[in-house]
């Protein structure tokens, strides 16, 4: 079993453009093979294949596989955190919100950088799936992404007080499955749709589809 990933902190120079350089694209490759493969079937040689680079490299950058999936996980967590709170705290500053305020300040961030082309972001999607379904990775998950569930929950808590804690997780959860579903099945949508959807179309959809489920679970 894979025990919970801890970062040795230790002082040290800053590293240089180059080293960062370096250690970035190893972290793109390492997002990429990881979603392709899985922690399980990734392997540090291919990652190092995979960013043109030495095994060593690699291991200097990120650790062993355990460590640099953390990292890889960790890298756009951060980012994606500070965007989303940004942003419901922007629209709570504006006026009250409502449960597809609420949905859309989780799902616009990501939606908007996978609409921008960049494929990175759809890789993170499939390596936090494999997060999401794997019990080994719950360390990861506790410390990546539950801070700010949390605050959303909490949030979504606030417009349906009589609601259990239970009962409102589960939408929330099911709400972010159907964001990673459509992130990385958006091909199966247009082949069986036969029309593209555009960008804002397809945030306003999964916010109606999401808003209405977490709405008719939480009346019952």
């Amino acid at each position: 079993m894979i025990q919970k990933v801890v970062f040795e902190k230790q002082r040290q120079r800053a590293p240089s453009k180059r080293a960062l350089q370096s250690r970035e694209r190893i972290l793109d490759a390492a997002e990429r093979v990881f979603a392709r493969k899985g922690f399980d079937g990734a392997t540090i040689r291919e990652i190092a294949a995979e960013a043109g680079t030495q095994v060593g490299l690699v291991h200097h950058h990120g650790g062993g596989k355990a460590t640099l999936f953390a990292r890889t996980v960790e890298r756009r967590a951060a980012e994606l955190s500070d965007l989303r709170l940004g942003m419901l705290d922007r629209r709570k500053a504006a006026g009250p919100v409502d449960l597809s305020d609420i949905l859309e300040c989780f799902f616009a961030p990501y939606l908007q950088r996978a609409a921008e082309g960049e494929p990175q972001w759809l890789a993170y999607a499939r390596l936090v799936a494999h997060v999401s379904a794997d019990p080994r990775w719950h360390s990861i998950a506790v410390e990546f992404f539950d801070p700010t569930a949390n605050r959303f929950i909490d949030e979504i808590g606030n417009l349906f007080p009589k609601a259990s804690r239970g009962a409102i997780a589960s939408g929330f959860v099911y709400s972010v499955s159907a964001m990673l579903a459509l992130l990385t099945s958006e091909w199966r949508i247009e082949a069986l749709g036969e029309d593209p959807v555009a960008p804002d179309a397809r945030l306003q959809t999964l916010v109606s589809f999401c808003a209405a489920g977490i709405a008719a679970s939480l009346a019952q």
